[in-house]
């Protein structure tokens, strides 16, 4: 696996830039990832969905699905590629520290 520099720190990651470490996860590494997402800065919506993401995930186990993304959140699948161009799986998960979700290409 590869380091990265992330946060301050140095941090495992796979090939798709997804953090192998869960336990390092803060909210700078999160900042760093958003830029690798083309994020340039997190607002209060970026963070909404972030800790929606985290929480869901500390809880389960998984990432949750997306139709109770956008009934949780409150935001439309069109807002959440607004926010992460990557989409849900790929740029939302990523920043949150979420492990690479099943089917994301």
């Amino acid at each position: 696996m590869a380091k990265a520099a992330l946060g301050g720190i140095e941090v495992e990651v796979d090939e798709d830039g997804f953090i192998q470490e869960p336990d390092k996860w803060s909210k700078g590494v999160a900042e760093d990832l958003a830029k690798t997402e083309n994020v340039s800065s997190m607002s209060e919506e970026h963070w909404k969905l972030v800790n929606y993401l985290r929480d869901y995930y500390l809880k389960f186990g998984i990432a949750p699905p997306i139709r109770m993304v956008v009934k949780q959140t409150g935001f439309d699948l069109k807002k959440i590629y607004v926010l992460f161009p990557g989409g849900p799986a790929k740029g939302a998960c990523k920043v949150a520290g979420l492990p690479k979700p099943t089917g994301c290409v």
